[in-house]
Parts: C-alpha cells; structure tokens; sequence
C-alpha cells in the first residue's frame, strides 16, 4: 500500500515531476540537476584542464609549483576534482580522499600574484568552453573564490 493509499502525504520530491508550466524543461526526462552534466560532461571538463595546463606549462610563475616533470598527473587530479565537484564521478573522493585544497597547497607558496596568474590561464580555459552565460558564471565565480581561497604568502614585492 502505498502512502498516498493510507492516507499520508507524499515525500516532497517523490514521485515524478510535476509539470509547472505547459513545455516547461524541468519536468522533462532529459533535464539533469547536475551542472556536470548540463554543460557536456567529460569533455567538457577535459578541454577545461587541457587548455588550463597549456598554459600553466609555459608559466614561469606557475610551472616551478608542480614538481613532477610531466603535468599529466597533476591534470588528472584536477579533472577528477572538478568532475565530482561538480556532480560527475566521484573518483578523486574515492581515489584521494577529502579535497582538503588549502592543506594541500601549503607546501607552494601561493601568493597574490600567483593567484592572478593561474586566474589568467583558467579564464583562458573557461572561454574557451563557450558555456551559456549562466553556465560561464556559475563556473568562473566557483574559480575565483577558490583561487583566492588558496593564497597562503603575501606578495613578493620588488627584487632587492
């Protein structure tokens, strides 16, 4: 029996949609909670981290913080933190655990500067998605609050 047969009322969200509004998107099959999903998935976060790690590559700030010699393991942890973060797979929770981004930063030092650097190589990387406007800055609000979150020095200042 089920609970509307004894008489009690639903779960909120039970139960298929209900339709608000002729043609409305969020009542359909296909629409998705997940903006992992709505803005393509994989590829998409694929072409992030790709374009993303060009640049990084080249940056004579930026490069000297990944130790190892080929970014390709760097750009996999990445990828699989913004999957899950974003609603993807949830490999890097299985694989490594907590995120814990501030702890493991510490070991760089990640100043003001290095903050606006690797700003500049994630917009770089985030126009080149060519998201919906909602998409671009719901994605790109996420990355300057991280970004600013991860500065652990103060500026370096002039060279004496």
């Amino acid at each position: 029996m089920s609970n509307t047969e004894a008489g009690q009322t639903p779960a909120p969200g039970a139960g298929p949609r209900r339709q608000l509004m002729q043609n409305d998107p969020f009542s359909q099959p296909a629409y998705t909670d997940s903006f992992y999903a709505a803005v393509g998935g994989h590829e998409t976060f694929v072409k992030l981290i790709d374009v993303f790690y060009d640049g990084v590559a080249t940056d004579s700030l930026l490069r000297p913080m990944y130790p190892e010699e080929d970014l390709e393991p760097a750009k996999r942890r990445f990828l699989m933190f913004l999957e899950q973060y974003w609603g993807g797979p949830t490999t890097y929770g299985e694989e490594r655990g907590h995120p814990r981004l501030r702890m493991r930063h510490m070991p760089f030092r990640v100043t003001p500067e290095a903050k606006d650097r690797w700003l500049f190589h994630m917009r770089t990387a985030v126009d080149s998605l060519e998201l919906s406007p909602l998409h671009e800055g719901t994605l790109w609000d996420y990355m300057e609050r991280a970004a600013l979150t991860m500065i652990n020095s103060p500026s370096a200042g002039p060279e004496a």
